[in-house]
């Protein structure tokens, strides 16, 4: 964080050069009321990134162009320079180049917050398909990030205002969710949602709603067996250990009604089971957040929608409300760690308000 103002310095990738990433971005950034917030820092090309204002006919902003990330101007949109040759731009197309600079984006961000220089990072969409390399063959930013910072365990968590869903199962194909799915790995998912929702967004006593896999639940074994064998033994565990974990509910029932209004938390068993009816509930405004990762990092909730590059119709929502997300996790894990230093004074705090 600045020595010289009390915000967070968030490092934004900038995705694939081809999409919407510079738009959004450059939309977002537009509003100066972002830089009472935060700092933010692109890593991209300044060269690129003018042809996109221009594109979009944005006059009244531009980027501050920095070495290092350590120099950025708290009130202004900084960019540091990860490319400075010409870039063929072909929009709303999937191009070798645009995977290697979007790698190349990732990497410094990544290596910059490891070093201290930022607090938070922002990953703007890529296309999962052209970054692959050498260095990066990985499902997407969530197991790159993994991988480079050890963890372990850790869970794709999609926000919004209404609703948190994580997928215990990510991008894999369906028929391996069946090997994949043990009563191991629910466990580890949701001591994952629970420590987050405790850290991360300043929830005291979460509740945490597990879904089941199963049409209706299997009703009680007649359409299959997870439920009682895997499902049933992990919730009853973390509530044994005095977790609020209650289901597994039938998906379609749980969310046809308003029970996940009711829960702080809620773990899906595999992907499209969890970001149907997120997206359905929140598609422009939700973000990617990634659990269990000893930094903080959020995301759009969006991929690159190569048929909105260039039009100016793609809406920043989502984008900026991971910017807003990922200041909110970075003080509530600072405030989290204060009061764990510190339990007594803390909860003398609770007390006096």
């Amino acid at each position: 964080m600045s020595e010289t103002e009390n915000k967070p310095v968030i490092g934004i990738t900038h995705g694939d050069i081809n999409s919407i990433s510079y738009e959004i971005i450059i939309k977002a950034l537009s509003d100066n009321r972002i830089f009472e917030l935060l700092t933010p820092v692109v890593y991209g090309s300044s060269k690129i990134a003018s042809y996109y204002r221009k594109m979009l006919n944005v006059s009244d902003f531009s980027f501050n162009l920095i070495k290092r990330a350590d120099v950025a101007n708290p009130k202004r949109a900084n960019i540091v320079n990860i490319n400075d040759q010409e870039i063929k731009i072909e929009l709303g197309k999937s191009t070798p180049i645009a995977g290697e600079l979007a790698l190349l984006s990732l990497e410094n961000a990544t290596e910059d917050i490891k070093k201290g220089l930022l607090d938070v990072l922002v990953t703007a969409p890529i296309n999962k398909q052209n970054i692959q390399s050498k260095t990066f063959h990985f499902p997407g930013h969530t197991e790159y990030l993994a991988d480079k910072f050890g963890a372990e365990d850790y869970l794709m968590l999609m926000v919004s205002h209404s609703v948190r869903i994580g997928v215990i199962t990510g991008h894999i194909p369906l028929r391996e969710v069946f090997n994949q799915l043990t009563e191991d790995l629910i466990t580890r998912k949701i001591n994952i949602l629970h420590q987050s929702l405790l850290q991360d967004f300043g929830i005291r006593s979460p509740r945490i709603a597990i879904l089941g896999l199963n049409p209706h639940a299997s009703d009680n074994g007649l359409l299959g067996h997870e439920e009682e064998k895997i499902i049933k033994p992990a919730i009853d565990k973390a509530f044994a250990s005095g977790k609020m974990v209650f289901g597994p509910f039938p998906a379609d029932g749980f969310f046809g009604s308003s029970d996940y209004t009711k829960f702080d938390g809620i773990l899906a068993m595999y992907h499209d089971q969890g970001m149907l009816p997120f997206k359905t509930l929140a598609f422009d405004s939700g973000v990617n957040f990634t659990a269990g990762l000893p930094i903080v990092r959020t995301s759009p909730a969006h991929g690159t929608a190569y048929d909105l590059a260039g039009k100016d119709k793609a809406s920043a929502e989502s984008f900026r409300a991971a910017l807003y997300l990922a200041s909110d996790v970075f003080y509530n894990r600072r405030r989290y760690a204060e009061m764990i230093a510190n339990p007594l004074e803390m909860a003398k705090q609770e007390t006096e308000r």
